[in-house]
């Protein structure tokens, strides 16, 4: 289930889908002690992060992680966590704890096991998630058509998954749809007259296995709201 939200700016987008994260959190955070948020990477969401750093939230109580990330060192311009420090863990939201997805070279059978623990203890179910697409309709990293986009979209997956896609650079670790729809808020952050185009797709059709999104537009449990500006 979906609703969108169309912005005439990406500015208006920005600060109004930090406003509404920002109530989430501190409600996560009033009722519980602490919160969880998992987002995604990309240029898209920068303003965005920019402008939910400068809220004034419980931030040492607020665990930040990514929906999925490149294993690649973390000071390469390819890296989603180098983007989260630069952009969203600057200001008030220095003081929030992050979640490593990628913790050293090791990328074992062990390591990702360890991950699968601690994201289990630690973040999950997450209280806001924040997701972006791709012109081919992956999200996270949920590749179409990959080796592992059964495992990926399984109702009993693991948490984190490592995926190899076959049509974009880098080995990655994802959380799996099973993990990401356990989200209590889902937001897909996306701008754009031809992510517009896809989006439009992506609803018009079934197999969530050509457009992995489709698994959160479709599920009957997930309320995801859309953010679009051009």
């Amino acid at each position: 289930m979906y609703k969108i939200n169309e912005f005439e700016a990406r500015e208006l987008l920005d600060e109004s889908l930090a406003d509404n994260v920002a109530a989430l959190l501190t409600a996560a955070v009033e009722s519980k002690g602490k919160a969880s948020i998992a987002v995604s990477g990309g240029s898209t969401p920068k303003g965005f992060f920019q402008a939910l750093s400068k809220k004034k939230l419980a931030w040492k109580s607020i665990t930040i992680t990514l929906a999925d990330e490149r294993w690649v060192d973390i000071k390469s311009s390819d890296s989603n966590t180098k983007l989260v420090h630069e952009n969203l863990l600057q200001n008030e939201a220095a003081n929030a704890n992050f979640f490593h997805l990628k913790q050293g070279e090791d990328f074992s059978k062990d390591t990702l096991a360890d991950l699968n623990l601690a994201a289990n203890q630690q973040l999950l179910p997450l209280d806001v998630l924040i997701l972006g697409m791709g012109e081919d309709g992956h999200t996270a990293s949920l590749f179409p058509c990959s080796d592992e986009i059964t495992q990926c979209l399984a109702d009993d997956s693991d948490a984190l998954i490592k995926v190899t896609p076959k049509t974009a650079p880098y080995q990655r670790i994802s959380f799996s749809f099973a993990a990401l729809a356990q989200s209590k808020n889902t937001f897909l952050h996306i701008s754009g007259a031809s992510k517009k185009q896809v989006l439009a797709a992506a609803i018009a059709g079934q197999e969530s296995r050509e457009m992995p999104i489709r698994a959160f537009l479709q599920a009957p449990d997930v309320n995801t709201q859309i953010y679009w500006a051009l």
